[in-house]
């Protein structure tokens, strides 16, 4: 079985930081992809932040400057650090990875972490 489990999300005054955290385990041959996207009320997933197996990374024109997204391959863990957090930041993060496992490849997601940025 294969599942990715997310952490860091909580509350943070605009302006502060987070680091999302993501790590995926079980029977794992190979990750291509992994990166988040976020989900808010009443609108579609929007993808944040992408990075591929060697490290090249992508972004939402929204964050860029403010996120950084980094792996540690050894681990199978993806990052999302957060600065300069804004309330239209506010949303629920989910990280996902592109796996191969025993039944071939496939889309893995984790359950969500919210994030909230009041002020």
């Amino acid at each position: 079985q294969v599942q990715l489990v997310e952490s860091g999300g909580g509350l943070v005054q605009a302006g502060g930081s987070l680091r999302l955290s993501c790590a995926a385990s079980g029977s794992i041959r190979s990750i291509d992809s992994m990166g988040w996207y976020r989900q808010g009320t009443g609108k579609p997933r929007e993808l944040v932040a992408s990075i591929d197996s060697g490290g090249s990374a992508n972004y939402v024109d929204s964050v860029k400057g403010r996120f950084t997204i980094s792996r540690d391959n050894a681990k199978n863990t993806v990052y999302l650090q957060m600065n300069s957090l804004k309330p239209e930041d506010t949303d629920v993060y989910y990280c996902y990875a592109f796996i191969m496992a025993n039944t071939g490849w496939a889309n893995y997601w984790g359950r969500g972490t919210q994030v909230t940025v009041s002020s």
